[in-house]
């Protein structure tokens, strides 16, 4: 995996949070998501998506890995003196400065400013859905969505998924693509990576008794045998939609990404 991206190594003490894992347990002790466990301990890195200090400078400290996502974070230091984390958008190093503002700026790689202000055809990250509930789609490694149109107070977001959907023209996007693209060519080598990260084995249905799993049981080497197949709590699955069909952002749905 190429780090020489990342120029530090060390966080940043004053923007770290504990992080408890759970193990892919629920509140009531039973496990919910499965194949979660081990894994070496991490901290919480606490990251401004909101970027909400507007019309001051900032500047790029440092660039540094974080374990809890795909994306590379930038540790930026305002005028005053403030740090806070913002994901890394792609081409950013230290020396760079970059602003936040609600009005018309320079659209550069980094600045973050509203949809009605950015021009079509521009690739932008971390964009709110809500106006000021803060950065939350288009945030991993590589991402990047495009504005296709602006029709009335709606903005045509591309998204990653090729998904088009109507944005609030008033919220806020950071210009230029998430950082660390090559993430998605990355291979672990062996199981023990993966291991590292907290992901436990996982084994198929068909190989398990009849008692653990729907697909299980069976002489010899048997099918899942179901006319649908299943997950280990009876829920239908591979291409199963569990998105539900009355969902209130229908509405802001203007092609599906299927």
């Amino acid at each position: 995996m190429d780090n020489s991206d990342i120029t530090k190594h060390r966080p940043e003490k004053s923007l770290l949070a504990p992080l408890k894992s759970s193990g892919g347990r629920n509140v009531h002790g039973r496990i919910t998501v499965r194949h979660r466990g081990g894994g070496h301990k991490r901290m919480y890195r606490i990251i401004d998506t909101r970027r909400d200090k507007f019309n001051v400078n900032a500047k790029v400290i440092a660039v540094e890995y974080d374990p809890n996502r795909t994306a590379r974070l930038a540790l930026v230091e305002y005028a005053d003196k403030e740090k806070r984390y913002i994901l890394s958008p792609l081409g950013i190093k230290p020396g760079d400065e970059i602003v936040s503002s609600r009005e018309s700026i320079e659209v550069k790689t980094g600045n973050c400013l509203p949809l009605r202000h950015i021009p079509q055809g521009t690739f932008i990250h971390n964009v709110e859905m809500v106006k000021g509930k803060g950065g939350q789609a288009v945030r991993s490694a590589g991402a990047y969505a495009q504005i296709t149109a602006k029709e009335g107070k709606y903005a045509h977001l591309k998204m990653p998924s090729g998904e088009i959907r109507l944005v609030d023209l008033d919220c806020l996007a950071t210009v230029g693509q998430v950082g660390n693209i090559e993430h998605e060519a990355h291979t672990f080598g062996k199981a023990g990576k993966v291991r590292w990260l907290g992901v436990r084995p996982t084994v198929r249905g068909s190989a398990m008794n009849p008692v653990d799993h729907p697909h299980g049981g069976g002489e010899g080497k048997a099918g899942q045998g179901n006319p649908h197949p299943v997950s280990i709590w009876g829920q239908p699955t591979k291409g199963y939609k569990t998105r539900n069909k009355k969902r209130y952002s229908d509405k802001f749905i203007v092609k599906r990404r299927r």
